[in-house]
Formats: C-alpha cells, sequence, structure tokens
C-alpha cells in the first residue's frame, strides 16, 4: 500500500519533517520532498522532485511533499 503525503492546506500541516540541513540527492539543494522507494529514502528540492515525480510515484511506498512552504514565503 502507498502512503503519499501531499499537504494541501498550509493549517494542516502542524509540523515539518524536511528541515534545511536536508539537502537534494541530484543537486544539493534544499530538499521538500522526500520518497521511499525500495526501503530507502530519496530527498528532492522542489525542481527535481517535480521532474521525477510521475515516474517516481508509481514505484515510491510513500511520498511526502512540504513544497507549499516555499509558497508560504510569497
Amino acid at each position: 500500500m502507498n502512503t503519499l503525503s501531499t499537504p494541501t492546506d498550509e493549517a494542516a500541516v502542524l509540523e515539518y519533517r524536511l528541515s534545511a540541513m536536508d539537502r537534494c540527492d541530484s543537486c544539493g539543494a534544499q530538499a521538500y520532498i522526500a520518497a521511499e522507494v525500495n526501503g530507502s529514502e530519496l530527498l528532492f528540492c522542489a525542481h527535481h522532485g517535480r521532474k521525477y515525480e510521475e515516474k517516481l510515484r508509481s514505484i515510491a511506498t510513500s511520498w511526502h511533499d512540504e513544497t507549499s512552504r516555499l509558497d508560504a514565503s510569497a
């Protein structure tokens, strides 16, 4: 069973799981997306998360998306 965690309402997120210490596995930028694939956690910035999302969601056992945090600072 896949567990998908994509907050749609900012108020629904009480505490963020990813911090500034979490870095994208592709480029090293701050990670906002965490995907679990084959028992390993992959971290992605918003750009790379969106780039690989379609392919990864079909095989990921969990998908945690905190990209809504980017809109909060605008």
